[in-house]
């Protein structure tokens, strides 16, 4: 039986630059700090609130998510997941294919180029001009949403739809 799954890939927001921390270990700049949040309230305004959040070790995609997730209704489970972390496509594309047939939505988030990389992977088609964007820039914070007539194990290159593109700002 085919079901509807939806992806939601979130980039880090901005990070910092301190001297001598390494960059697994660096923190979201102020910038970051300010949207991130922005990202949760996009989320929960777009019903988009995931089932499952797999999430990248480093430090500034753990605080992006610790503060969007202040701006949902509910939290959700939430996996840590090292393989992110320097992942290409493909690792992230595994990732994904082991989620849990319960999980309606997931969310995944990680870095670039490898996120961006993978919403163009699985997008075949877009609403509005959503997949141009999204292969000029995919900048910090920047959520894509990809809809998939598919089983998790299933999902595969070229048979989502890309329904939305966003780059949640905060108030400076």
């Amino acid at each position: 039986m085919e079901t509807m799954c939806r992806l939601v890939v979130l980039r880090h927001a901005k990070s910092a630059w301190p001297p001598e921390v390494a960059d697994h270990d660096r923190p979201l700049a102020k910038r970051g700090l300010r949207d991130a949040p922005a990202a949760g309230r996009w989320l929960r305004t777009a019903g988009c609130v995931p089932d499952l959040v797999v999430c990248s070790t480093a430090e500034r995609a753990r605080q992006t998510w610790e503060l969007a997730a202040a701006q949902l209704p509910a939290r959700p489970a939430v996996r840590q997941e090292p393989r992110l972390y320097g992942a290409d496509p493909a690792a992230l594309l595994a990732v994904v294919r082991e989620t849990p047939p319960d999980v309606g939505t997931l969310l995944l988030v990680g870095h670039n180029p490898a996120v961006q990389d993978l919403v163009l992977l699985l997008a075949h088609e877009a609403l509005s001009d959503a997949l141009e964007r999204t292969r000029e820039k995919f900048p910090t914070c920047a959520i894509a949403v990809l809809a998939q007539q598919d089983t998790w194990p299933a999902v595969a290159p070229g048979r989502a739809l890309l329904t939305d593109l966003a780059v949640p700002r905060g108030e400076r």
